[in-house]
C-alpha cells in the first residue's frame, strides 16, 4: 500500500514539474515525501500485520 502511495505521489511531482506548476508545497518536498514512503514499505512497515492473520507467506492452507 505505501509503494502505491508513493508511486501517486512521485507521478503528482512529475505532472507538476513538467507542467511548470505549483500547489503549494516544493517539488523537493514530494520527492523527499515520495523516497519516505518507499523506504517504510521496504522496511516492510505496511505489511507486518496483514500477513500475520493469514497464517504467513503463503496466505492459507498448505495443500498436499
Amino acid at each position: 500500500m505505501l509503494a502505491i502511495a508513493a508511486a501517486v505521489v512521485f507521478g503528482i511531482a512529475f505532472l507538476l514539474d513538467l507542467l511548470n506548476a505549483s500547489i503549494g508545497i516544493g517539488l523537493t518536498a514530494l520527492l523527499a515525501l515520495g523516497l519516505c514512503l518507499l523506504s517504510l514499505h521496504q522496511a516492510g512497515v505496511g505489511t507486518a500485520g496483514v500477513n500475520s492473520w493469514r497464517g504467513g507467506w503463503r496466505g492459507g492452507r498448505v495443500r498436499r
